[in-house]
């Protein structure tokens, strides 16, 4: 039996969604910290109140949810990772002095590669972002 997998449309847009229990603060850290707009909002939407953002011409997004009446904690381990790719030093400069000045902690990763050549924060949450000084290639 042979299986045939078929990729996911090219134009498709990535949305990472993750709970939190400080739903304006972490909208406001990662807006500042990564220049991210408010493209949406909601109150009690079946029990949960949201915030996307992202940036209007970008295919992904970060979508932060609280469940109304549920705590949801920290993040479950130290490798729950965002990870930006930045190949210009002033501006992988500039965004790491943004990321402090949102309220984020610079933390030693626990993966050492992250440590070559990047710098990564903690957000109030315990949830990580890694900003590599490097382009990505395969």
């Amino acid at each position: 039996m042979e299986f045939k997998f078929e990729m996911i449309p090219q134009d498709s847009t990535l949305r990472v969604v993750r709970p939190t229990d400080n739903l304006n603060k972490i909208a406001l850290m990662y807006s500042k910290a990564l220049g991210f707009e408010m493209l949406k909002q909601f109150k009690d939407y079946d029990g949960f109140n949201g915030v996307v953002l992202g940036h209007k011409k970008h295919a992904y997004h970060l979508e932060f949810v609280e469940k109304i009446g549920v705590e949801a904690g920290r993040a479950p381990s130290t490798e729950h990772l965002l990870v930006f790719y930045v190949d210009c030093s002033r501006v992988w400069e500039r965004s790491c002095r943004n990321m402090i000045d949102a309220g984020f902690t610079v933390v030693e990763s626990s993966n050492p590669y992250w440590e070559q050549v990047g710098k990564t924060f903690e957000d109030i949450d315990g949830y990580r972002v890694v900003l590599q000084n490097r382009d990505w290639s395969l």
